[in-house]
């Protein structure tokens, strides 16, 4: 059996509710839904299960202290030209780039390959296609967005089902970090 995993961060309701009141103004975005808000540390993608639980035990040493998070912004991913994503992004915290360096290192250590893409910290808000409408005036509407900061006390490795809607994803476990100093 196979399970399609990543590791991220959920933000707290307050900060999930006010990027969910964000999401208008483009016409056939698909928004992301409540459930689906998260930071994405380490997309890890299709593994079998015996892998999966060797990277469950292995994500335990990753830990370390609570930080803090805000949301600073938001932007788009573009492929051949075309936006594909559009993002709220995170502040610049090296607290957080350290433990996605750890995550990274203990996935390389489990068996997986290295991410090739630098990591980029944001939260998905919209999947877009050639269809989407204009993008700038929402991204001037937004350009000032500053949510946060709120403390970060746990990461989490999902499961990913792929559906018609899109995707569902599911806390396999938590764990939790020390709290901060």
């Amino acid at each position: 059996m196979s399970h399609r995993l990543f590791v991220g961060i959920r933000p707290p309701t307050p900060i999930r509710d006010a990027l969910i009141d964000l999401m208008e103004g483009v016409d056939h975005a698909r928004w992301q839904d409540e459930e689906q808000l998260h930071l994405t540390l380490r997309y890890i993608g299709e593994v079998d299960s015996h892998i999966a639980d060797d990277l469950a035990e292995r994500l335990r040493a990753a830990a370390t202290s609570g930080f803090e998070l805000a949301i600073e912004g938001t932007g788009i991913f573009e492929r051949k030209g075309h936006a594909h994503t559009l993002w709220a992004g995170i502040a610049p915290s090296p607290a957080l780039a350290r433990l996605q360096q750890r995550i990274e290192r203990l996935c390389i250590t489990a068996g997986l390959e290295p991410e090739p893409r630098k990591h980029h910290a944001h939260v998905t808000l919209a999947r877009l296609n050639r269809a989407t409408g204009p993008l700038a005036p929402f991204l001037a509407r937004t350009a000032a967005l500053r949510l946060g900061p709120w403390p970060v006390d746990s990461y989490i490795l999902y499961e990913s089902t792929l559906h018609p809607g899109g995707s569902l994803y599911e806390p396999v476990l938590r764990y939790p970090l020390e709290p901060a100093p």
